[in-house]
């Protein structure tokens, strides 16, 4: 399992309920925070196509290739998804066009989960990311398995949130199955 941590704030509500979802699972985990992934520069319509850029996206491509089942872990901002996130997603576009890499090939197939975390009202305001998933899961042949929306502010507050902490421990049951 391979989990794609999109919070900025380390230790934060997004990666304790993430921690607790996958206790006792053998997990490999990308902070994106700590990954120099740059904007996307969009080269679709170009003669060239897009630029090769140095950093670290290919590297957490490779490594979230690797794996057949990938947890994708935001905090909810703004109503979407955080910045570190959208960046990391929005380069998809020059992946799918490298053709070295068969990136849609190879990301079809894949189960995905999905971890938002939020203010008081995130399991209504944090539908659309989900929804925003579902199109990007459907795009890329991917299968959207489910998704937890964790209410929570301040760092552990999450951990409060006991009908989140249900489904987490049921969601966490399963895996070990």
């Amino acid at each position: 399992m391979f989990i794609i941590q999109g919070s900025a704030r380390d230790n934060g509500n997004t990666e304790q309920l993430t921690s607790v979802l996958t206790e006792g699972i053998q997990t490999e985990t990308v902070l994106l925070r700590e990954k120099t992934i740059r904007q996307i520069v969009d080269g679709r319509h170009e003669e060239g196509g897009f630029i090769p850029v140095e950093d670290d996206m290919n590297s957490v491509v490779e490594a979230m290739l690797k794996h057949d089942t990938l947890v994708f872990a935001t905090p909810l901002y703004w109503y979407g998804m955080s910045g570190h996130m959208k960046t990391f997603i929005d380069r998809w576009s020059q992946c799918i066009r490298d053709e070295s890499l068969q990136f849609k090939e190879r990301m079809q197939g894949k189960k995905v989960y999905i971890v938002i975390v939020g203010g008081p009202n995130a399991k209504i305001t944090g539908l659309p990311l989900v929804q925003q998933f579902q199109h990007v899961c459907s795009f890329m042949g991917m299968s959207l398995e489910g998704w937890i929306i964790g209410r929570g502010v301040k760092p552990g507050e999450v951990l409060l949130d006991k009908e989140t902490m249900a489904q987490v421990a049921a969601l966490n049951a399963q895996w070990k199955a």
